[in-house]
């Protein structure tokens, strides 16, 4: 097997596939939803992203080529005919001036003499406004680069002139403020032939990692200048021509016998780097791709499949989405709630109070305020009828009146108890063996029983005790049993009455009304949960492949 055969058997096999994989997964929509592996492109002059996929075919020498947005797709048949696609596709998405969009371009290109590679062109940075570009347009470019670059699953591309100052270029500014460390930022130089003389070698450092090191480094190219476009010079040629450059060049010789220069050696870099940074980042997608779909399944449940239009099945379908409430009232009720929207339950919420009542009780310290709060009702209430404002009105008067009522109940009752307990009662035996209890402890090193205290003081002092023990513990018993028979067992056992109570007495058309945008929701979250079902299928076939 000779060495051309056998690279191709290694695209085929290992780069191939990765590449594929993202690129199928782009093709499915899932960007809006998951971050997928990328090499972002920054100081490029651009009005929308790019994105640019490049796959090596190895049978014929036919070129093909398509430009697809917005569902739209152009099929091209000539590299000549890549500029004016991408400024018509720019000039529908991004309008007519020099504004941008944050649409994005796809560019597919198939043919013998282009490696296996996608890359994500951004529009390059302008500092003012120019012409009739939007006087925010430095904020525009910068909010769109940003939001891709920042990402840890993009490869900044950073293009920067070589006859410039790097260090002042807003590309590597944006880079490293994103990636301080330099961990996915790769730097590019181009426009050799435009260095001045004697700055050669601060080039050479400079793609050596030696001025402003980077994980990833430098290379350096020299792309086709204004008159090589103009007399129509094709790739071959202008490849050729490059390497010659470099090759004839005293000072960047070195840097072409590194590897670190032209266009073909960067393109397998490139590849190389997106092979690795995807099988890198596949674990962590798995795992995005996993929480996305749980989460999108059970907001499509939250809302439903929607409301039947026959009158006798919205009957049925109310009455059901009622019931359903209700249960989850039983739940509460029962202290059997489910704890899927709520780290704890309602009734546990409750036994702390009371818990922390008997502490005040214990410590003397008689006020205390109960905190029991209803917002776990007005959840489950938003979770069952979310999709439905009619029906959640209708629902949240009886929650706030009932509410309102059992409150004042209690409070009745609450400060009945304290009146009672002016009287001074309790069962004999009761009292007695509390009694014996107190007086016990003093013989065990209780203060009371001190030679200096006096016998009647101290009698006195062993019944107040008692008795004040027998009082707190009553308290602490009767107090929460009067909160939880209003605040959860009256007032739930009301409020499902008032529930059950709407099926027959409102139109449930007019309950069942969804608001505009549920419908739009809806079919959202089926779109979004029918593309992550296929990107998992896709992910799935790829691991249990390589």
């Amino acid at each position: 097997m000779d060495i051309s055969s056998g690279l191709n058997q290694h695209y085929e096999e290992k780069v191939r596939p990765c590449i594929d994989l993202v690129d199928t997964l782009r093709s499915l929509g899932v960007e809006k939803d998951l971050n997928l592996p990328a090499s972002a492109v920054i100081g490029i002059v651009t009005r929308c992203p790019l994105v640019l996929k490049r796959k090596k075919i190895t049978k014929g020498n036919n070129w093909h080529g398509v430009l697809s947005y917005k569902k739209q797709e152009k099929k091209l048949k000539d590299p000549a005919e890549i500029e004016n696609a991408v400024l018509n596709a720019q000039t529908i998405l991004a309008g007519k001036g020099e504004g941008i969009s944050h649409d994005m371009i796809t560019l597919e290109i198939q043919s013998s003499d282009v490696p296996d590679l996608t890359l994500i062109d951004l529009p390059g940075i302008a500092r003012i406004a120019t012409g009739n570009q939007p006087v925010d347009i430095e904020e525009q470019i910068k909010g769109l680069i940003e939001k891709l670059i920042k990402r840890q699953e993009t490869i900044s591309l950073v293009v920067v002139p070589a006859n410039i100052d790097i260090a002042t270029t807003e590309a590597l500014r944006m880079a490293s403020k994103v990636d301080s460390t330099g961990q996915r930022t790769l730097g590019i130089l181009t426009k050799p032939d435009l260095v001045d003389k004697g700055m050669e070698e601060t080039v050479i450092k400079t793609v050596n990692n030696q001025e402003i090191p980077l994980k990833k480094g430098y290379m350096i190219v020299k792309c086709r200048g204004q008159q090589d476009i103009n007399e129509k010079l094709d790739l071959v040629q202008a490849l050729e021509k490059e390497r010659q450059f470099f090759d004839g060049h005293s000072h960047f010789r070195s840097l072409l016998e590194d590897r670190k220069a032209t266009i073909p050696l960067l393109a397998e870099r490139l590849t190389k780097e997106l092979v690795e940074h995807i099988a890198k980042t596949l674990p962590q997608l798995q795992k995005q791709l996993q929480m996305k779909l749980e989460k999108t399944s059970e907001d499509l449940k939250t809302l439903g499949d929607g409301v039947p239009l026959d009158e006798n099945e919205k009957s049925n379908f109310l009455i059901m989405k009622i019931r359903q409430f209700n249960d989850a009232l039983e739940g509460v009720k029962r202290a059997e709630e489910d704890l899927k929207t709520s780290d704890t339950r309602v009734f546990s919420k409750i036994r702390w109070e009371f818990g922390k009542w008997k502490l005040a009780l214990d410590s003397k310290a008689i006020k205390s305020e109960f905190l029991i709060t209803f917002n776990d009702i007005l959840h489950k209430l938003n979770s069952h009828f979310n999709a439905f404002s009619h029906l959640l009105r209708a629902a949240k008067d009886p929650i706030e009146d009932f509410l309102e009522e059992q409150v004042q109940k209690a409070e009745e009752k609450i400060h009945s108890q304290f009146k009672m307990e002016k009287i001074v009662y309790s069962q004999d035996e009761l009292y007695s063996s509390q009694l014996n209890i107190v007086k016990q402890k003093s013989l065990s090193g209780y203060g009371l029983k001190a030679s200096f205290v006096n016998a009647d003081v101290r009698e006195m002092a062993y019944h107040l005790t008692s008795y004040l023990k027998i009082t707190c513990d009553r308290l602490a018993n009767q107090i929460p049993l009067i909160v939880q028979y209003h605040m959860v067992d009256q007032y739930i056992s009301q409020l499902q009455n008032a529930m059950l109570a709407m099926i027959g007495g409102k139109n449930p058309g007019m309950l069942l009304r969804e608001d505009s945008g549920v419908a739009l929701k809806r079919k959202e979250l089926k779109e979004r949960l029918e593309r992550l079902k296929k990107a998992g299928k896709v992910l799935s076939k790829f691991v249990h492949s390589a």
